[in-house]
């Protein structure tokens, strides 16, 4: 799959895409990556992307006819792209929604700076809106790299061993089990002795068990939805 970034600092993003799990998805083509920046759109001489907020109020904004041409371009190039805004007002980015956008062929993420993009440009050609948590970031970026990196994990062939999805956290909506390695004591701390004695369906109900316990107490949520179904 391909992610397409719009972003005005392409630099904040592609490092992430030059070492570890990324790099080798990359190498093995697996998922691929590319930029478009807004300033390139425009048709403002001084290449300004910005205007001041119609009706008041500081800052700002990502104005229209950049983006619009920006996007018109992805969408002429792959009709088939489906295009995420990270903003503060819209629903929670979860799991979930990382495993079906994995399936996607080209998932564009739009990142907003100053104070934001003009309401017309999202509400023109977004497909979803997502938010990574209640709290205000400087720029789309991070959390455009963030849900890059969620939906990365679930593409086929990603990660070397695909068990390694099964246990983490919010699969069967809990958090992941507590994990150990050797040596079984370091500085009066042990492992769980019952993690030590090789009987793995005891493992398995005890992670299950410490899990369930874990999420009660961190995400009380999560339990409660997945009793309500």
């Amino acid at each position: 799959m391909k992610f397409t970034f719009v972003t005005l600092f392409p630099n904040l993003i592609e490092p992430y895409f030059q070492d570890s799990i990324l790099k080798r998805a990359v190498d093995s083509k697996f998922i691929s990556y590319e930029f478009h920046n807004p300033r390139d759109y425009t048709t403002n001489k001084h290449l300004k992307v910005d205007k001041q907020m119609v009706g008041g109020g500081a800052g700002m904004l990502m104005t229209c006819q950049p983006l619009f041409d920006c996007l018109d371009k992805i969408k002429e190039e792959n009709e088939d792209a489906y295009i995420v805004f990270p903003l503060a007002a819209a629903k929670p980015f979860k799991q979930n929604d990382a495993k079906r956008l994995a399936k996607k062929q080209n998932v564009v993420f739009v990142s907003g700076r100053y104070e934001g993009i003009d309401e017309r440009v999202i509400e023109k050609y977004a497909n979803e809106v997502f938010s990574i948590g209640e709290f205000i970031l400087t720029g789309g970026e991070l959390a455009s790299l963030t849900m890059a990196d969620a939906i990365s994990r679930n593409v086929d062939g990603v990660l070397g061993n695909s068990d390694s999805l099964v246990m983490e956290s919010y699969e069967n909506n809990l958090l992941e089990a507590p994990s150990f390695t050797k040596p079984e004591k370091f500085e009066d701390l042990s492992v769980i002795k019952e993690f030590l004695k090789g009987n793995h369906s005891k493992i398995h109900d005890l992670k299950y068990d410490l899990a369930t316990c874990k999420t009660r107490y961190f995400r009380p949520g999560l339990v409660t939805n997945k009793n309500s179904k």
